[in-house]
C-alpha cells in the first residue's frame, strides 16, 4: 500500500495544560455551564421519573440528548486540559462531566488522544474501505454508528476493561487495528483510575434511584435518545475527508443555536489543527476562506453508505508510534 509522509512527532503530541497566553481558558464560563448542564440534567432525569405518559417522557429524552450533547462538549473539552486551566480542577471537571455520559474521565482521555494521533489511518476508516475488505462487516459497524449503536459500546467497554484479567483485557483491547489502540493507551496509562471512576459512576447512578426515586425504565429513554443523538453525530466532522492525521477533518457550516449546544464542535479540522485551543477561540483561528460544507447535507451524505477507497493512509511517525507503545 502506497503511504503518504509521515506526520511529524511534534505536529501529532496533544499538549497538556499548555495554551496560548493570548487565549486564556475561560475558567469561570466553562465552570459556569459544567455545573449548570450537570444540575439541569439531573433535573430532566428526575422530571421523567415523574411522568407516566411516554410522549412525555420521550419529549424529555430529546432535550436531555441536546443537553448531553454540550456536557460531551465539555468532557472533549478536559479530555484536552482546555476545560480549566489548573490540571486539578480540569480533572475534577472532567470526572464530573464523565458522570454524566457516562464514561471514566482517564478513559476518554487516553481514548481521545489515541484519535488525534490515528486520525484518517487504517485504524479509524470506518467510512471507507479496500476491496479485500468484508463489505458486510463494513456496512453494519458504519449503519451501526448512524443508528445510534455507537454509544452503548462505550460504557460496556469500561466494565469490560476494568474486571477483565490483564491476559484476557490485552488480548481484547490491545489489537493494534479498529479501536484496540486506544484502549491499550489507557491500559498503560490509568488502569486504576479507570476502576475507580466506574465505581464511582455506579454509585453515583445507585445514589440517583435512591434518592430521587428514578424510574429506570424512563432513565434508559432518555439516554437512548442521548445514544442515537450522540451517536450518529460522531463522525460527521470526518467522514470522506482526505487521509490526513491533522487536516483529515472538515469545518462545517451549522446554525447558530447549535453551534453553541456543541460549543464550536463543527470546526473539527481547525481544533485538530490547535488541540491546545479552548472551544471558545476556534471560530477566529479558522481562515475565512476555508471551504465549509453544510452540516446537514454532510451528515445525510454519510447515510449513502461506506465508499471505496481511493487516498493513500496517513503515516504515523516513528517518534509518535514508539512514543504510543512505552
Amino acid at each position: 500500500m502506497a503511504e503518504q509522509a509521515s506526520v511529524s512527532s511534534q505536529s501529532n503530541k496533544m499538549p497538556a495544560f499548555s495554551h496560548p497566553p493570548d487565549m486564556p481558558v475561560p475558567d469561570a464560563l466553562n465552570l459556569f455551564l459544567s455545573i449548570t448542564v450537570f444540575l439541569v440534567a439531573l433535573g430532566l432525569l428526575w422530571l421523567a421519573s415523574m411522568v407516566n405518559n411516554w410522549f412525555a417522557v420521550l419529549g424529555i429524552g430529546v432535550a436531555f440528548s441536546y443537553l448531553l450533547l454540550t456536557n460531551y462538549a465539555l468532557l472533549h473539552e478536559a479530555a484536552h486540559g482546555n476545560l480549566q486551566s489548573n490540571a486539578r480542577r480540569n480533572y475534577c471537571l472532567g470526572f464530573l462531566t464523565g458522570l454524566l455520559f457516562p464514561i471514566p474521565f482517564s478513559m476518554i482521555r487516553s481514548t481521545h488522544q489515541g484519535h488525534h494521533l490515528y486520525n484518517r489511518t487504517d485504524s479509524e476508516m470506518f467510512d471507507l474501505y479496500y476491496p479485500h475488505d468484508n463489505r458486510v462487516i463494513k456496512y453494519i459497524r458504519w449503519y451501526g454508528i448512524l443508528l445510534g449503536l455507537f454509544w452503548p459500546l462505550i460504557p460496556l467497554g469500561a466494565v469490560l476493561f476494568s474486571i477483565l484479567p490483564r491476559p484476557l483485557r490485552h488480548r481484547i483491547f490491545g489489537k493494534p487495528l479498529s479501536t484496540g489502540y486506544l484502549f491499550s493507551g489507557a491500559e498503560r496509562a490509568a488502569v486504576w483510575a479507570v476502576r475507580f471512576e466506574l465505581l464511582a459512576i455506579i454509585l453515583f447512578f445507585t445514589a440517583l434511584h435512591w434518592l430521587m426515586h428514578l424510574q429506570w425504565t424512563h432513565a434508559l429513554v432518555l439516554y437512548a435518545c442521548f445514544s442515537f443523538n450522540w451517536s450518529t453525530r460522531q463522525y460527521v466532522g470526518h467522514a470522506f475527508s482526505k487521509r490526513d492525521i491533522i487536516d483529515g477533518a472538515w469545518n462545517l457550516r451549522h446554525n447558530q443555536l447549535m453551534t453553541w449546544v456543541l460549543l464550536h464542535g463543527e470546526y473539527d479540522k481547525t481544533h485538530h489543527r490547535r488541540p491546545d485551543v479552548s472551544w471558545i477561540y476556534i471560530p477566529r483561528l479558522t481562515p475565512s476562506d476555508d471551504v465549509r460544507p453544510s452540516y446537514f447535507k454532510q451528515y445525510w451524505r454519510q447515510w449513502l453508505g461506506p465508499r471505496p477507497n481511493t487516498e493513500a493512509a496517513p503515516v504515523v511517525s516513528a517518534g509518535v508510534s514508539m512514543a504510543a507503545n512505552q
